[in-house]
């Protein structure tokens, strides 16, 4: 008896759907490209449960009759090529001629569609890829296709979906890539009873963005535009001062279809970098026209991706539309780069300079601020870091009463006594002078004071080092003290303590702040959420929020760019708990509240870092996890300045 047989179609249809429907999105994804290739200009998406209960696309296409109906739900029935030469020069986004049959097979799918000047329609009802129910019925111009209880009989893989906001959000996301690749069509997205896609199908590319992304992103933008023999590229990239964390909001269009293209995003990171004061990604909506014949779509099961007959080619002409799009006629990049907000952010090419602790002035408080908070004060920034990973140790209590100026600091640390002699490692030295002597007895008592605490093992901060590493030590070795890092993990585990919710500050001069509508339907959803972090909002128009209150601990300036990094890592977050996402957002607003690298802290406030850090939960390293503190013993010392054996 053979073992190889042929297998049924249900099963067929069940395996073709493993490559084409990965997830609700790749149904929206199937559904919304066969509606455009039908010459549809409104479409609607509504979907439930983040499509998993239900989706529903409505558009106003062609239509089909009642035998291309039944003909369009067979495997490998398609209108859109004739043989295998048609392959090299696809027009369409659909043309493989799978997506209704593998959809059905794993759902329990309808579909209603009727052509122009047919007085009814059809109907076609298909449960998990049983036999169809064909018949008429009545219905409007065009198609309209419901998806129901996806993966209602393949349960091992509804399992691997993700929770329904992830996978609504996901939906989102490609729906705005659409609307941006087809700015002449109108689509409108209802998640549940809400609207969150409005796009007005105008044709204008500009209006499109606006619609999704809003007016502040509206007003950062600069078009493209460049043409040679065989290309043509044009859209729209923002100015380097409007980043995000990701590259989500970048669209990549070849010939009306969205795909992902390494080279493509690696030439707008190239023409970004002399510009860009920190890490980000500009928006960017990038829209290529070449030979059909020059590029292969059948690539990749989904379509996502593509091959080109001449890749760097692409990748030149995408460099060059980005680069004279932020450098017009007439200006360099420099100029460019100087109207990017908070503009001190600049990389430094300086070397490493000391810089000794000194004396708080008496005018201010703690932190050189208006607030007893170190995070409160205006502080310089520069770029990130990532401290070396060796040696690291927690810091014990500093005493926050003792004053030291650097002298003070550095007689402490060379073990100055009572009598006025130094003790050296060769025995003891009396002072230059008699007078010397007598000058130091005045502070003799504070001088053994703070002796004592240093041969206790507490550390004595002594200057900084480029602004961004704290230098101590103690009586056996020396300390580097990542001062961001450091003040991160004693506000993160401060607010983390805070399970009634961080205390915020009033604002006098309260924030309009303006969000897309997918960062709206967030802040609406988490509002409960921002609250307990200490923001307090409301709505005061669309898609606008009046921000009132802030956290204590952060500064006013900081506040926005904490707020919508917020909303960032809330898109990305795929916690499923809300202490998972709260400790998120914490962690956000901890980095983003923190010292900054480029402050320069005199000798008190590094003595508050310490004591502070030496008494949180968890000083060893900060939330992301790199080290707040290395110490050098005085081995280790000697033996890297190879001192040993002496």
């Amino acid at each position: 008896m053979s073992i190889v047989h042929v297998l049924d179609e249900n099963t067929i249809n069940k395996i073709a759907a493993g490559e084409v429907v990965e997830r609700p999105a790749s149904v929206i994804k199937e559904l919304i490209e066969n509606a455009i290739d039908a010459g549809a200009d409104r479409i609607e998406v509504e979907i439930q449960a983040g499509g998993t209960s239900l989706m529903r696309v409505t558009d106003n296409g062609k239509g089909m009759s009642m035998e291309d109906a039944k003909l369009a739900i067979q495997r490998h029935a398609t209108s859109k090529i004739q043989d295998v030469g048609d392959l090299l020069s696809i027009g369409t986004l659909g043309f493989r001629g799978e997506a209704l049959p593998t959809i059905a097979s794993v759902s329990r799918f309808s579909m209603r569609t009727r052509q122009e000047g047919e007085e009814l329609g059809t109907l076609v009802l298909i449960t998990g890829g049983k036999e169809p129910e064909i018949r008429e019925t009545g219905c409007s111009l065009g198609t309209t296709v419901q998806v129901e209880d996806l993966f209602f009989n393949t349960p091992a893989r509804k399992k691997f979906l993700k929770t329904n906001h992830t996978e609504a959000s996901k939906i989102n996301d490609f729906l705005v890539k659409l609307a941006l690749s087809h700015p002449e069509i109108a689509f409108r997205f209802i998640n549940g009873s809400k609207t969150s896609v409005v796009t007005p199908g105008n044709g204008n590319l500009y209006d499109a963005i606006k619609s999704i992304y809003g007016k502040q992103t509206a007003d950062s933008l600069l078009a493209l535009d460049f043409e040679d023999a065989e290309l043509r590229l044009s859209g729209y990239i923002t100015k380097p001062n409007m980043l995000k964390s990701n590259r989500g909001w970048q669209t990549f269009i070849v010939n009306g279809r969205i795909i992902q293209n390494k080279a493509m995003a690696k030439a707008i990171d190239n023409a970004y970098r002399a510009m860009i004061p920190k890490s980000g990604f500009p928006l960017a909506v990038l829209n290529l026209t070449v030979p059909q014949n020059s590029i292969d779509v059948n690539v990749h099961p989904q379509k996502t991706e593509m091959k080109f007959e001449d890749e760097s080619r692409m990748f030149k002409a995408v460099y060059k539309a980005v680069l004279d799009a932020l450098r017009p006629a007439g200006q360099q990049l420099h100029d460019i780069a100087a109207v990017v907000p908070k503009a001190e952010r600049h990389y430094t090419m300086e070397p490493m300079q000391f810089i000794p602790a000194s004396e708080p002035a008496a005018s201010k408080n703690d932190f050189g601020g208006s607030s007893s908070s170190p995070a409160k004060q205006a502080l310089s920034k520069t770029s990130s870091y990532n401290a070396p990973r060796t040696i690291y140790e927690a810091v014990t209590r500093v005493s926050p009463a003792e004053h030291m100026s650097f002298h003070e600091a550095q007689e402490l640390l060379h073990g100055r006594t009572e009598q006025g002699t130094m003790q050296t490692g060769n025995g003891s030295m009396p002072p230059a002078d008699s007078s010397e002597a007598a000058a130091e007895k005045p502070t003799a008592e504070k001088a053994h004071g703070l002796d004592a605490m240093a041969q206790d093992g507490n550390i004595i901060p002594i200057g900084q080092v480029d602004l961004c590493y704290i230098i101590a030590q103690d009586a056996k070795g020396l300390y580097i003290v990542d001062q961001h890092a450091a003040h991160e993990r004693v506000l993160f585990d401060k607010f983390s303590a805070m399970a009634e919710g961080i205390p915020s500050q009033q604002l006098l001069v309260h924030l309009v702040l303006s969000f897309d509508g997918k960062e709206t339907e967030l802040i609406e959803t988490h509002r409960e959420l921002f609250r307990n972090l200490g923001f307090t909002m409301e709505p005061c128009g669309d898609r606008e929020f009046r921000l009132m209150e802030v956290p204590s601990d952060v500064p006013v300036g900081e506040a926005e760019d904490i707020l919508r990094e917020i909303l960032a890592d809330l898109q990305e977050h795929h916690a499923t708990s809300a202490k998972e996402i709260r400790k998120a957002c914490i962690a956000t607003t901890a980095c983003r509240a923190a010292i900054k690298a480029g402050e320069e802290l005199n000798l008190r406030q590094m003595q508050i870092l310490l004591e502070e850090l030496s008494t949180t939960a968890y000083p060893y390293t900060c939330p992301h996890g790199r080290p707040t503190i290395l110490k050098f013993s005085s081995d280790e010392l000697a033996k890297m300045f190879k001192r040993t054996g002496f």
